[in-house]
C-alpha cells in the first residue's frame, strides 16, 4: 500500500462538532519541531499525560485517535459515533471523547481536547510510515493562531503576538483562502492540457500527492494520455481506486507548476465524501512543501514563500512497489576497537591488538505491501508480502521506509537489484526504473 496515499485520504466528516480550543501560556509564540516522512508532517501530542505522535493534518475536521502502540491512557467517558469520507463503505463506527487534556510543549494547551477514537486496526497506519503514529490532528491546532510551517527548518510556529507574525510574513505572497466546514479551501486554475480551468481545491496537508481531481465533479473532464489505474489508498469507507496521470500546467496565485502529478479517484471512492460547493478535489503536501506556507484560518488568509524544494521535479514511484515496515528484530551490530600494548624496551615503538566485539540492537523489517499489475516490479516476478534482505547492496535494516521509497522515486532509467524472502527462500530480482505517465503534448 502506498504510505503516501494510504495518509493522504485519512480526510473525513464527523457528525458532530467539537469546541475544544488550544491555547497559548505565558508566550508570544510556540516552536513546534516536526518530523517529516513521505511529504507528511507529525507532531509530538501529550494527551492525557501520554506522549504521542500525531499527524497534522488541514484535511480534516476533528482529532482522531486510532492507535495507541501497547501505551495505556485514561479518556473521559465515550460515545458511539459515526464516520464517513473516501472509499466504497457507507461508515464506519467509532467513539467520541470530551474534555481530555492535549499539550504540545510546555506553552501550547488545550483544557477540553475532545478525541474521537477509531477501532479498526486497518487505521494503524505505524507500519506504512516508519514510526509510530497514534492520530490525526487538524482544524483545532489552526483555528485560533496563525501558524507558519518551515519545511526547511522542520519546525512550525504558532503566533500569539499577532504584530511578531505580521513581521514574520512581509515578504510572503498573500492568498485568500476559504474555511468552510472547519477545512481549507483555495481557488486554483488547473489547466489539463491547454484550457485553463477554474477549480476550488481543498488545502490536504495529509494527502502527500500534488493534486487530486474528482472527474465526476468536473464538466467534459477527459482523461490526459498516458494514465494508469491504480489503488490510491485506504479511506474511512474502504479502498480508493481511480487513475493518475500528468496534467499540463497548474497555477494559483502567481505560482505555476509544469507537468505536475495527478491523482482522480473513481465515482464510487468518493461517494460518500460530504462536499463544500463547487469543489473538484484537493490541494496535497508534494506542492504545499516547496513553500514556506503560514495559515491564518481567523481571517481567512494563506502566505507563501517560496523555498529550496520550489523547482524539484515531480516524481513518481516507478517501481509500482508499495512497502511496510512489520515490526523491529534484533541483529548482531559489531565493533571494532584498539587497545594498547606496553611499550617495547626501547620505549620507542607501541603496538596495538584488534578487537572484535558486537552488540544486539533493534532493526526493522520490511516487506512488500503491494504490487502495481504491469510494473517493472510485477514483471520482474516480486510479489506482495516478499521481505525485503538487500536493495542495491543495501542491507535493508539499515535503511528507513522513507529511504526506500525515495529509491524507487530516483532518477528513471536506474536498474534496482534486490534480494527478497518469500517462504523462507532467498530470491533475487533485478528491474529497471520507469516512468508510466511521463507527460504527452
Amino acid at each position: 500500500m502506498k504510505i503516501w496515499i494510504f495518509i493522504s485520504i485519512l480526510f473525513f466528516s464527523i457528525l458532530m462538532n467539537a469546541q475544544d480550543n488550544f491555547e497559548i501560556k505565558d508566550a508570544k509564540k510556540v516552536v513546534i519541531p516536526f518530523k517529516f516522512i513521505n511529504n507528511l508532517i507529525f507532531i509530538p501530542l501529550n494527551v492525557n499525560g501520554v506522549e504521542l505522535t500525531f499527524l497534522l493534518d488541514t484535511g480534516v475536521a476533528e482529532n482522531t485517535i486510532f492507535s495507541l502502540e501497547n501505551k495505556e491512557m485514561a479518556i473521559n467517558s465515550m460515545e458511539k459515533m459515526k464516520f464517513s469520507g473516501l472509499g466504497g463503505n457507507a461508515s464506519i463506527e467509532g467513539f467520541k471523547s470530551d474534555k481530555n487534556i492535549g499539550k504540545i510543549g510546555n506553552h501550547f494547551v488545550n483544557n477540553s481536547l475532545s478525541l474521537y477514537i477509531i477501532l479498526d486496526e486497518s487505521f494503524n497506519i505505524s507500519s506504512h510510515v516508519g514510526i509510530p503514529v497514534n492520530g490525526i490532528i487538524g482544524y483545532h491546532f489552526f483555528k485560533d493562531h496563525p501558524i507558519i510551517i518551515d519545511y526547511n527548518l522542520k519546525n512550525i510556529t504558532v503566533f500569539k503576538d499577532l504584530e511578531l507574525f505580521r513581521k514574520k510574513i512581509k515578504k510572503f505572497d498573500q492568498l485568500p483562502i476559504s474555511v468552510e466546514k472547519n477545512k481549507p479551501y483555495i481557488n486554483t486554475d488547473v489547466e489539463m492540457t491547454n484550457i485553463k480551468k477554474d477549480s476550488k481545491l481543498l488545502i490536504d496537508l495529509g494527502n502527500s500527492d500534488a493534486i487530486w481531481l474528482f472527474p465526476v465533479l468536473i464538466k467534459d473532464f477527459v482523461y490526459n494520455r498516458p494514465n494508469i489505474e491504480d489503488f490510491l489508498g485506504r479511506g474511512f469507507n474502504g479502498d480508493i481506486f481511480g487513475k493518475r496521470s500528468r496534467i499540463h500546467n497548474f497555477y494559483f496565485g502567481k505560482f505555476k507548476f509544469n507537468k505536475p502529478l495527478t491523482a482522480m479517484p473513481d465515482e464510487y471512492s468518493i461517494q460518500h465524501l460530504s462536499l463544500v460547493k463547487d469543489r473538484k478535489g484537493s490541494l496535497g503536501s508534494e506542492i504545499m512543501r516547496r513553500f514556506t506556507v503560514a495559515f491564518d484560518y481567523p481571517n481567512e488568509k494563506l502566505y507563501l514563500k517560496k523555498n529550496k524544494y520550489y523547482e524539484d521535479p515531480f516524481h513518481f514511484n516507478m517501481s509500482g512497489l508499495d512497502f511496510k515496515q512489520d515490526g523491529l528484530q534484533w541483529e548482531k551490530d559489531y565493533l571494532t576497537f584498539r587497545t594498547l600494548n606496553e611499550k617495547s624496551a626501547s620505549g620507542n615503538n607501541e603496538t596495538y591488538n584488534s578487537n572484535l566485539q558486537y552488540k544486539f540492537v533493534l532493526k526493522p523489517l520490511f516487506s512488500i505491501a503491494g504490487v502495481r499489475k504491469d510494473s517493472p516490479a510485477d514483471k520482474a516476478g516480486l510479489k506482495k508480502n516478499d521481505d525485503l534482505i538487500i536493495i542495491n547492496g543495501k542491507k535493508t535494516f539499515d535503511m528507513t521506509l522513507n529511504q526506500i521509497m525515495e529509491m524507487m522515486k530516483s532518477d528513471e532509467g536506474k536498474t534496482i537489484n534486490m534480494t527478497v524472502k518469500r517462504k523462507g527462500v532467498e530470491l533475487k530480482f533485478s528491474f529497471i526504473l520507469e516512468d508510466p505517465i511521463p507527460y504527452q503534448e
